[in-house]
């Protein structure tokens, strides 16, 4: 009994996995993986803004505010997605070209300091820098999100319908590998860190900038991997179309199997009017001496962009638009939880003694165990509610925020103590690592298989659009918390001139402690809360 277990989990995980995997899926995944290879130059920006920038915990947190606003665009650039479907290609390119713009400035920072400065302060081309990214990698992720659905086929190698079940199993099949996609990107950047990095530590700092300098002309290879992916969508469909040809299928036929059955979708000014709102605002605010304009900014996004997720979800059947806001509701809070910020990373580099290549070994760990996480655990995704998912989640992350504050407290050096020098920091950091890995990405895939079910054809980059636009925003709350939480809980970490060495801030990490706690408490409380109030309520959610 025990091996024909053992054999059903088996073919559960890996072997149904390999059934239902299709070419057509490849497209949309080399979209996503080159969004994960994004994170190559992560490490080599934290010690950029650490070693060259005077920035505070607190204005690289409302940075990264900034910085997700692009995201909460994706419901009118899903909506223009939809309408401009067969010209999808021009904007992968767009997408392209302002990630590469992003990087070049980068690059030019690290290897032109002089000239560019000339132009404006490093601070505004590295803020710059920071905001052109997420601009190109939205417009991507849009177009991406659409042929995740339109890559599931229809019709079977002979022409006759798929079955809603096995339909069902590969659309989920589909999201779990987008996941796995990016993943795997940020597998390959750990890997190149590793070997970038080695022996890095005793090097000087000249020395290093040249590492950071090549690294960010191999993130270059980005924006190519997006056009490869639209190029090859670009092929399959003539080839498919030739084949369905050959079996007698009419034009109408054709176009129905290849996901265009419905026409295309008539334009709904809404989506444009708020999105052009929503950077009227955000432009007004933002480029202000208001005090609080990121949170004008975020309140004034959250209304346009509920209002606009109201136009779309008219279109669904009552007990299915309750069920949808439920579950949003239950993710945004999930993901709008506070983080501690940069003065953690900080504190490992400064205190702990973690250096370039260290935090790129913990980058592979968490890469290549939350690939693993993502297949193991894509059979119960796909049989288990929303809400357990996120309570797994919750429960989990509450409980691996334990060794960070272990770590700031010093529980390293008594476990060293007693176990002979083996269970120090870094081995700690690796088992908090370890552990954590898989669960991160695992709470929007059964959201996303839901969404790629029930979008009709002609809308589906809009449905994608509409629940990202809602739970990215949740990223630019959680933004703002970690910016209040740095205010109230100063950390800093030491800054020198980088002509006399002399010291311009002085490190101070006495509050970081009191940070950890806090965020991971209301990590824990506030999710476990929400799940309560809306499962009590019409906008339970059992899918």
């Amino acid at each position: 009994m025990a091996d024909t277990g053992n054999a059903g989990w088996f073919e559960r995980v890996f072997i149904d996995l390999g059934r239902q995997m299709r070419w057509s899926f490849l497209p949309p995944l080399m979209i996503y993986f080159s969004y994960g290879v994004s994170g190559l130059t992560a490490i080599v920006g934290t010690f950029f803004v650490k070693d060259y920038l005077g920035l505070s915990a607190a204005f690289l947190s409302g940075i990264a505010f900034w910085a997700g606003i692009p995201w909460a665009l994706k419901m009118p650039l899903g909506h223009l997605v939809d309408l401009i479907w067969r010209y999808k290609g021009w904007l992968i390119y767009l997408g392209a070209a302002l990630i590469a713009s992003s990087l070049v400035i980068m690059y030019l920072l690290i290897t032109d300091p002089d000239g560019m400065t000339a132009i404006l302060p490093i601070s505004a081309w590295y803020v710059i820098s920071v905001l052109l990214a997420p601009c190109g990698y939205v417009i991507q992720d849009a177009v991406a999100d659409a042929m995740s659905v339109e890559a599931v086929p229809r019709l079977d190698r002979d022409g006759e319908p798929i079955p809603e079940e096995q339909s069902r199993a590969m659309h989920t099949t589909m999201q779990t590998l987008g996941r796995f996609a990016l993943i795997s990107g940020t597998v390959a950047v750990a890997l190149l860190n590793i070997v970038m990095f080695a022996g890095a530590e005793d090097l000087p700092q000249s020395a290093k900038a040249g590492i950071y300098a090549r690294i960010y002309l191999m993130a270059l290879v980005i924006p190519l991997l997006s056009i490869s992916g639209v190029a090859l969508a670009a092929l399959q469909r003539r080839s498919d179309k030739r084949r369905l040809l050959g079996l007698g299928k009419t034009e109408t036929e054709i176009e129905s199997a290849l996901g265009r059955d419905e026409g295309e979708p008539a334009p709904n000014h809404w989506y444009f009017t708020g999105g052009a709102v929503f950077v009227v605002l955000t432009l007004a605010i933002g480029l202000s001496d208001f005090a609080y304009s990121q949170e004008i900014v975020f309140v004034g996004s959250m209304a346009i962009v509920l209002f606009l997720m109201r136009q779309l979800i008219a279109v669904l059947e009552p007990a299915k638009a309750r069920m949808l806001v439920g579950t949003a509701i239950i993710i945004f809070v999930f993901r709008a939880v506070p983080l501690p910020g940069p003065g953690q990373t900080w504190f490992e580099i400064d205190v702990l003694g973690f250096d370039e290549q260290f935090l790129s070994v913990l980058s592979l760990i968490t890469s290549v165990l939350t690939l693993a996480g993502i297949i193991l655990l894509r059979p119960m995704m796909a049989r288990r509610p929303i809400t357990q998912i996120i309570l797994l989640l919750t429960f989990a992350a509450a409980i691996l925020s334990l060794p960070n504050i272990g770590l700031y407290y010093g529980v390293q050096n008594w476990t060293a103590a007693h176990t002979g020098g083996l269970v120090d920091a870094r081995f700690i950091a690796i088992l908090d690592t370890a552990v954590e890995s898989p669960l991160g990405q695992v709470a929007m895939i059964p959201m996303l298989a839901w969404i790629a079910r029930n979008a009709p054809p002609n809308l589906k980059a809009t449905f994608f659009a509409v629940m990202a636009s809602f739970t990215n925003l949740a990223l630019s709350a959680s933004a703002l918390a970690t910016k209040y939480l740095n205010q109230l809980f100063l950390v800093t970490r030491e800054v020198r001139d980088r002509a006399t060495g002399a010291i311009e801030i002085a490190a101070d990490y006495s509050e970081l402690g009191w940070l950890l706690i806090t965020v991971a408490v209301l990590g824990l409380v506030l999710p476990l809360i929400t799940i309560l109030i809306v499962q009590l309520s019409r906008l339970r959610t059992t899918d």
